[in-house]
C-alpha cells in the first residue's frame, strides 16, 4: 500500500513536470496486462467506455486554447470508445499531440490520427484500424463469402458479411473526416482505405518510418520525461519476469580530455 502510494505521488510529479515545461495538459491512456490474484489468469485491458468517459472529462476541464498531450500505451478497444475520445481531439482547437512510447495500435492509432501531431519512440509502432467482427478481421470475413457462390454460402456467414461491410464502410469514413483537413480529399481517402480495408494483418506494425511515408503528421522527438512517466507504469508482476537486467544506463566510455 505504501509502496503504491510513492508511485502515484511520483507519477503526479512527474506529469505536474511536464506540464510545467510544455505548458499542457497531459493525459495517459496506458493498458497493461494484469493478473488475478487468486487463479492467476491474464486479465487484458483495453479502450472501453469507461476510458473514453475520463478522457472526455479531462478535455472538457481544460480551456479550448491549452494544448493536450495524450500519452497511449494501448493494444485498442472498443470502437465506439475510441470513436468518442478521437473525435473529441480532432474537434479541439488548442493543438493535441500523441505520445506513443512502445505501441498504439488498432483504436489507439485512431486516436492518434485525430492528433495535431505524432510523436513516436524509434522502435514504436502504430497499426491498422480495419474493423473486427468476434476473432475475425471484417475484410476476411468479406472476402470469404464473396469467394463462393451465394447458394453455397450460409446464413451466418452471409449476416457477417453484411455486417463487415456496414463496418469497413463505417470506419472508412470516420477515418476520412478525421484527415480531412489535413490533406486534398483524395490522399485523406487513399490513407483512409489503406488503414481500414484490411491491407495488412490487424497486428501489423506501423513504424515511425512507415507513418511518415503514409504522409502522417509523425517524428521521432520524444521527450525524456515521458519515457520516465512511463517507467512509473510498470507490468503488474506476480509471478518471475520474462526479462530481467540492470535498470541503469550504460554508457561508452569517452576518452580522457588531453591534459593541458
Amino acid at each position: 500500500m505504501i509502496k503504491q502510494k510513492l508511485l502515484e505521488a511520483s507519477r503526479k510529479r512527474m506529469i505536474g513536470l511536464i506540464e510545467r515545461e510544455r505548458k499542457s495538459r497531459v493525459v495517459l491512456l496506458v493498458h497493461r496486462q494484469e493478473t488475478m490474484s487468486l487463479l492467476g489468469f491474464p486479465v487484458f485491458r483495453y479502450i472501453d467506455i469507461n476510458d473514453s468517459e475520463e478522457v472526455l472529462r479531462a478535455i472538457y476541464l481544460t480551456d479550448p486554447e491549452i494544448p493536450i498531450d495524450l500519452v497511449l500505451h494501448t493494444p485498442g478497444g472498443l470502437v465506439l470508445a475510441a470513436t468518442q475520445i478521437a473525435r473529441a481531439i480532432f474537434a479541439r482547437k488548442g493543438k493535441v499531440t500523441v505520445f506513443v512510447p512502445h505501441y498504439a495500435m488498432s483504436g489507439g492509432t485512431l486516436l492518434a490520427l485525430a492528433a495535431d501531431e505524432i510523436v513516436m519512440s524509434d522502435y514504436a509502432v502504430l497499426g491498422p484500424v480495419d474493423p473486427q467482427l468476434g476473432e475475425y478481421p471484417a475484410a476476411s470475413i468479406l472476402k470469404a463469402a464473396h469467394q463462393k457462390p451465394i447458394a453455397e454460402v450460409d446464413d451466418k456467414t452471409l449476416i457477417l458479411a453484411d455486417q463487415a461491410e456496414k463496418a469497413i464502410v463505417q470506419m472508412r469514413h470516420e477515418v476520412g473526416e478525421l484527415l480531412a483537413d489535413r490533406y486534398p480529399g483524395e490522399k485523406a481517402e487513399e490513407i483512409a482505405k489503406l488503414m481500414t480495408s484490411g491491407t495488412w494483418t490487424h497486428d501489423y506494425p506501423i513504424t515511425c518510418e512507415r507513418a511518415s511515408a503514409l504522409g502522417l503528421p509523425v517524428n521521432s522527438e520524444m521527450p525524456e520525461n515521458i519515457l520516465r512517466l512511463m517507467e512509473l507504469y510498470p507490468q503488474p508482476m506476480r509471478r518471475q519476469p520474462s526479462v530481467e537486467y540492470v535498470p541503469v544506463p550504460y554508457r561508452a566510455k569517452r576518452p580522457a580530455a588531453p591534459e593541458k
